[in-house]
């Protein structure tokens, strides 16, 4: 099963390691505990994720192959 928000496998009934959310909410602020330097790098892995998973199969993008 792959997480809806960053597409990472995770077990099913369970809040993703990764960024986590469960079913859709955020439920552990997996940042709260880093570093300034792992926290920068942590929410740009998320956003990088977040981009890749909302880019789909839109017109513009199959246009583009």
């Amino acid at each position: 099963m792959l997480c809806q928000k960053c597409k990472t496998p995770v077990m099913p009934h369970t809040v993703c390691k990764n960024c986590g959310y469960y079913n859709g909410k955020q439920i552990i602020d997996v940042t709260a505990k880093l570093t300034r330097k792992e926290k920068k790098k942590k929410e740009k892995e998320l956003k990088e994720a977040e981009k890749a998973s909302n880019k789909g199969l839109s017109m513009e993008n199959l246009s583009k192959k």
